[in-house]
């Protein structure tokens, strides 16, 4: 079975025969099997040649570049393999009309609504007092019913972030408390942590999407836009909770990620430092890698897989199989 590879090594991609190769500055060459690759996740200072993306691209491997920072910079997505015009169609004419367009960004925003208040009634019995931000986001959640478009909607949204994030000092024990959400720069290592694991989600959600016949470039929540690919940010929206929050959760109260060793401080800024980045890596890809015993399906399923069953689900939608509802999670 394929699986993302987390390159951070400064050095060289090389593709021989069937193999990539990784060709680090000072340790000797590591290959990487090509039929291995689901894709590539680069953070490192890499060297690459239009060989080697000529033959990710008829390998139909994507790959997705961060900054010096580890913030989401860009994505090789290569040309489109699964295409279906008849699908792009139906994909347009629910985002052209209005109605369609809500139904399916109200569903968004329900379902991070609810995987929110699921990690907050968690802690809740666990001992933390989170009752006033699940109060809260009850009510503004029953208000956003009365949006009357996505911009109102988002507005409510975005709300309701702000409310769960108010919680964030009450499930962690920080040295720093978190204080707001702070987005360009994150400004303390909750921040840093937030902004860095909301980059991996919105890449790991376009990998499943290009394995599907949506075009990500149409959204229905966020705003299509030009050089971005907004579909991506939509389904985010589910799994940041899920995923995302729950990794910064175990790392910070398991002692494993800190404050003063995992990050590095500017003039208004904090961001993960390379072992800092590292560490969330390879918890991402092992919550990526985590399995459900799936109550439809009847099988266990990744966490990966979840969010290819998201892209799915809207397939079904657009052709009128079957109203989309999206995850809301029983385990």
């Amino acid at each position: 079975m394929s699986r993302n590879y987390y390159i951070t090594q400064p050095g060289r991609l090389r593709r021989k025969d069937n193999t990539l190769y990784l060709e680090p500055v000072e340790s000797p060459r590591i290959p990487i099997p090509v039929e291995d690759i689901d894709a590539l996740y680069l953070y490192g200072e890499l060297d690459l040649n239009t060989k080697l993306l000529n033959f990710l691209a008829q390998k139909h491997i994507p790959f997705h570049v961060f900054n010096y920072y580890g913030y989401y910079s860009g994505s090789y997505y290569p040309r489109e393999y699964l295409k279906s015009g008849s699908l792009l169609v139906k994909q347009v004419q629910h985002y052209e009309k209005r109605a369609k367009r809500m139904e399916l960004a109200r569903e968004f925003v329900a379902s991070a609504v609810f995987n929110i208040l699921k990690i907050l009634r968690y802690h809740t019995h666990r001992g933390k007092d989170c009752a006033s931000q699940i109060a809260e986001i009850e009510k503004i959640a029953a208000e956003s019913r009365s949006a009357k478009n996505t911009n109102e909607l988002m507005g409510y949204e975005g709300h309701i972030r702000d409310t769960y994030y108010t919680a964030f000092n009450t499930i962690l024990t920080l040295k720093t408390p978190f204080g707001k959400r702070m987005r360009r720069p994150p400004d303390n290592p909750i921040n840093a942590a937030i902004s860095f694991g909301n980059s991996m989600m919105y890449a790991a959600c376009l990998t499943e999407i290009y394995r599907t016949q949506l075009n990500p470039t149409i959204s229905f929540l966020h705003e299509p836009g030009d050089r971005r690919f907004s579909l991506s940010l939509d389904l985010a929206e589910i799994f940041k909770p899920l995923i995302v929050d729950r990794i910064i959760f175990r790392l910070f109260n398991r002692g494993q990620l800190n404050e003063s060793r995992h990050f590095e401080r500017e003039v208004g800024a904090c961001h993960l430092n390379e072992k800092g980045r590292k560490l969330f890596i390879a918890a991402f890809d092992e919550q990526l890698k985590q399995t459900i015993a799936h109550r439809k399906l009847k099988r266990k399923v990744s966490y990966q897989r979840l969010i290819r069953l998201e892209c799915y689900k809207l397939i079904k939608h657009f052709v009128e199989m079957e109203p989309y509802q999206a995850l809301r999670p029983w385990w």
